[in-house]
């Protein structure tokens, strides 16, 4: 009899989680500067990285991690901001963070060129006797899973813009942190849309990949601190399940992680919102054993 009511209590537990409204619930993203395979220069993987922040931000949808907390896991990892990073260090790197993501990438084509000198898309610097103009950017994104290292999508987002007009832009002059001037140049348009579609692979990518937050403190009393807060959608009254992870389990042929064996090991209800709406404090409702770097899931 008492078997069939854990059973049941379960069930029920089980139900009261998919009850609740977790539609505003945000999964947390990294970007890595993209390399400049285009040779290009002046930064523009940087740039174009940034671009790509602004956006997910703007949409609404994601918890980006701030650049600079980026770039101080990647220093203490010894890893550069592109170049060094890859599909593996970038997940490790992705679950220190405690993020979801980690978009990595390229940029493999940039430049103008015009129909009448014609030739191969390069820097700023045409002409004024030319009559078309054509702006190209071309950015190659790729998705890593952090859970796994495993890369969810290898896309190449295109943009392009023409005009017969001169934007008087140069080389020198572009300010990727002025986007009232460099979105009006041919290509700046052209950059946006490239990275508006990375914005669509993005979204769809994390679609598949489950919602997770972390236990940052356990305290003594039957409470602890997780992350995130309200900004990444959590409400006072959630409830959530928590697992420990265990060893890493490596592919012997390849060297890559394929996960981990996990337990579940309680349930939590959240009861306050903090820094704001970066971390909550939330009181343990069953279980024993939780500990700092635990995975919070809705199941």
């Amino acid at each position: 009899m008492k078997a069939y009511l854990i059973i049941i209590l379960s069930f029920l537990f089980v139900i009261q989680l998919f009850a609740q409204d977790l539609q505003g619930l945000k999964k947390r993203i990294a970007v890595v500067d993209f390399e400049d395979r285009a040779g290009y220069g002046h930064n523009i993987g940087t740039g174009l990285a940034d671009m790509l922040v602004t956006q997910l931000v703007k949409s609404g949808q994601f918890l980006v991690v701030e650049r600079q907390e980026l770039t101080k896991i990647l220093e203490e990892q010894g890893l550069g901001m592109s170049g060094a990073v890859t599909p593996q260090s970038a997940a490790q790197v992705g679950q220190l963070l405690g993020v979801e993501l980690m978009v990595m990438g390229s940029v493999s084509e940039f430049g103008e060129k015009s129909s009448g000198i014609g030739g191969s898309f390069g820097k700023i610097g045409i002409g004024a006797g030319v009559s078309k103009r054509l702006a190209r950017a071309v950015v190659d994104v790729r998705l890593v899973n952090t859970s796994t290292g495993e890369i969810v999508t290898a896309e190449s987002a295109e943009g392009e813009e023409s005009s017969t007009k001169l934007d008087n832009v140069s080389v020198e002059s572009i300010d990727f942190g002025n986007p009232t001037y460099w979105d009006e140049t041919l290509l700046g348009k052209a950059s946006r849309k490239a990275i508006d579609k990375c914005v669509g692979y993005i979204a769809k990518a994390m679609e598949k990949i489950p919602w997770e937050g972390k236990l940052i403190k356990v305290n003594e009393d039957g409470t602890v601190y997780m992350k995130p807060g309200s900004a990444g959608g959590i409400k006072i009254g959630m409830e959530f399940v928590v697992y420990s992870k265990g060893e890493a389990i490596i592919d012997p042929d390849t060297g890559l992680a394929l996960g981990s064996e996990e337990q579940l090991v309680g349930k939590l209800k959240v009861v306050q919102d903090l820094g704001d709406g970066k971390a909550c404090k939330a009181i343990v409702t069953s279980g024993m054993g939780l500990k700092q770097g635990d995975v919070v899931r809705v199941k």
